[in-house]
């Protein structure tokens, strides 16, 4: 545990993690309120509210690169002023918006979602360096476990007890408290050896190269395969009368998560993060032969245990591979790479049940992951990458997909 305790003793760092907490546990539950929001005050159905967190998520996936960029070129303050205000005005007006408009604003929201998740990767890059990389990074990926975990539940919970427009605002006022906590805190995006603001960026084609696409094939796979597998034990349960448990199921398999990343950032050596989304989809796919609500708490653990240790590798990866000053556009694509997986990942696994048995789910997650992981191997070989400094100039460099892992 001393690496953790190098890491939180980083000047902004523990302050950065707390507010970015807050932050995505609201934007998880974002998609959740909009949900609830849908049925339970505009009285519609689930198809009409299942369509509003899609445009929220398609708006994510579009907005990543495009507010990294913003940051890479304008600063961290103004891209946050610009989401701040946007979020607020949105959430405000949700109670109000009539159904088509609010799909619409949702995309726009969505865009210009508050970068929570982007800013704190970018500053573990530049607060952090050799050993105390990896640890941080594996608490940011438990950050945001934790938030997948407490988020959509406190929604939930709040959906039962408050109205809808109020707790719609509710979501809101986290994501703006979120972000304006992040522009007080104003964490430094740059190493002080890193180019400074200014520097003319390097062309694209200088950075993303066959090894960054390499790790964002990675990122993508990953969430396809996670963006799945709650679908996938439902399915399980309800075919053994048992869909109840379902919860439990689930948040075993996140607290597993939580303590695989732990576990993985105190570790002395790195892995690859090929191996790790590979192991990751074998046990997906093993997860698959359990039948019984006991038995799919056991078998998701497998899955857990490797969850956060892939996601915090993919995210280490991605920060060494990019040049400091397109850094928050590299987070971005990041971002969206994850966002598109998820979004597929439950339709995908659907297909699978509804063509086969829910054993197929699994097994559809777990060899999506696997796919991904050759792929990745496959593009990240004889790579280059440019090194993360003023010059930008390539020289060799390891196996991306094993960098920072």
């Amino acid at each position: 545990m001393t690496g953790y305790r190098q890491v939180l003793a980083v000047p902004g760092l523990a302050p950065l993690l707390a507010v970015s907490l807050l932050a995505r546990m609201a934007i998880t539950a974002a998609g959740m309120a909009l949900t609830l929001y849908v049925v339970l005050g505009l009285h519609l159905g689930y198809a009409a509210a299942g369509a509003v967190p899609a445009a929220l998520t398609a708006g994510l996936a579009l907005g990543g690169p495009l507010l990294g960029r913003l940051i890479d070129r304008r600063g961290l303050r103004t891209a946050l002023l610009a989401t701040v205000v946007l979020q607020a005005g949105f959430w405000l007006a949700v109670p109000v918006l009539r159904y088509p408009v609010l799909l619409g604003a949702a995309f726009v929201a969505g865009l210009l979602m508050v970068p929570a998740q982007a800013v704190t990767r970018q500053a573990i890059a530049a607060l952090t360096a050799g050993p105390q990389r990896r640890p941080a990074f594996a608490l940011e990926s438990v950050q945001g476990e934790l938030s997948y975990l407490v988020g959509p539940a406190a929604v939930i919970l709040a959906a039962a007890t408050l109205s809808p427009a109020t707790m719609a605002w509710g979501v809101g006022g986290a994501i703006v408290v979120g972000g304006v906590a992040i522009a007080a805190l104003d964490p430094p995006l740059r190493a002080p050896d890193e180019a400074p603001a200014g520097t003319a960026p390097p062309r694209r084609r200088e950075w993303l190269g066959r090894g960054m696409v390499a790790v964002l094939v990675l990122a993508f796979g990953t969430a396809l395969l996670l963006g799945g597998i709650d679908l996938a034990i439902v399915a399980t349960l309800q075919q053994a009368g048992q869909v109840s448990w379902a919860s439990l199921v689930v948040a075993v398999c996140g607290l597993a998560s939580v303590t695989g990343g732990l576990c993985y950032g105190a570790l002395s050596r790195p892995l690859p993060g090929r191996l790790l989304l590979g192991l990751l989809g074998v046990a997906t796919v093993l997860a698959g032969l359990a039948h019984g609500w006991p038995w799919l708490c056991l078998a998701v653990v497998g899955t857990g245990l490797l969850t956060a240790p892939t996601l915090s590798t993919v995210s280490d990866a991605v920060s060494r591979l990019a040049p400091a000053g397109v850094r928050g556009e590299a987070t971005g694509l990041q971002a969206s790479a994850m966002s598109a997986g998820v979004a597929l990942g439950a339709p995908v696994v659907g297909w699978a049940v509804d063509a086969s048995v829910p054993a197929a789910g699994f097994a559809v997650a777990g060899l999506a992951g696997i796919a991904a992981a050759l792929a990745g191997h496959l593009l990240s070989r004889r790579t280059r990458r440019p090194l993360a400094a003023a010059s930008g100039a390539a020289t060799p460099d390891r196996d991306p997909c094993r960098v920072g892992a």
